[in-house]
């Protein structure tokens, strides 16, 4: 699991404050082993400031706190504060990325059977819109996506891997494989048995713990290639 070191100061110098971790960022580029770093300012107490930096291990901390430029920005930031900055280290040892589960549970609804497809209320907002260059009609409302979803799942019963996620802000984007066998009636192409594999990667954006939009890019032309419908 990843370590956090928590700093907080009282500063009433906080945009001086601010250049410096710039100065920091820009120094260390190329060898900081830090992979993750957020300032914050407390709502109730302006002058107080909080610096949350994550790392891979304590150890690749240790070895951050070593670098020269660290050690030069530190003084630096001492004689911004108040009064020295209080450090807390945290060992983790739960990290849960809510909006990658959400995202998660979305394909697991789609890769299941089509009446199930109402399991989608649950996660998505009501005024859900999803984009995909492969449908005729862009944006789909909910109701839409879920007859698009129908289609492909009676067609293909498709099973979805989850190859690798990606979460920053309101974004999560998800990697994925699809594999499915053409069981059933596809565009007026009769079931062919024919086996697919698909890949794409699908980008949601959240709100208020809900998806709200889905961009959709897979590899439309690999389907319709599997298929027969184009040569190769």
């Amino acid at each position: 699991m990843s370590f956090v070191q928590v700093i907080d100061c009282t500063t009433h110098r906080v945009e001086e404050l601010n250049r410096l971790m710039d100065d920091w960022a820009s120094l260390t580029q190329g060898k900081r082993t830090a992979t993750h770093s957020i300032v914050g300012r407390d709502l109730d107490d302006p002058a107080h400031v909080v610096e949350i930096v994550e790392f891979p291990s304590y150890e690749e901390a240790m070895r951050n706190s070593k670098l020269p430029e660290t050690d030069r920005i530190y003084e630096e930031m001492v004689a911004l504060c108040d009064a020295p900055p209080r450090f807390t280290n945290l060992d983790v040892f739960r990290d849960d990325q809510l909006n990658t589960s959400t995202a998660r549970r979305y394909f697991e609804v789609l890769g299941g059977e089509p009446r199930a497809l109402d399991a989608l209320d649950d996660l998505v907002t009501p005024d859900y819109r999803a984009h995909d260059p492969a449908n005729t009609v862009d944006p789909l409302d909910l109701a839409g996506f879920k007859d698009e979803a129908t289609m492909y799942m009676s067609a293909f019963a498709p099973t979805f891997v989850i190859e690798s996620q990606i979460a920053e802000g309101d974004l999560v984007t998800t990697r994925w494989t699809l594999t499915g066998t053409h069981s059933g009636e596809f565009q007026g192409l009769e079931p062919s048995g024919r086996r697919i594999t698909l890949t794409g990667h699908t980008t949601h954006r959240f709100r208020e713990g809900k998806i709200a939009e889905s961009y959709w890019n897979w590899d439309n032309y690999g389907l319709l290639e599997q298929l027969g419908l184009i040569a190769v």
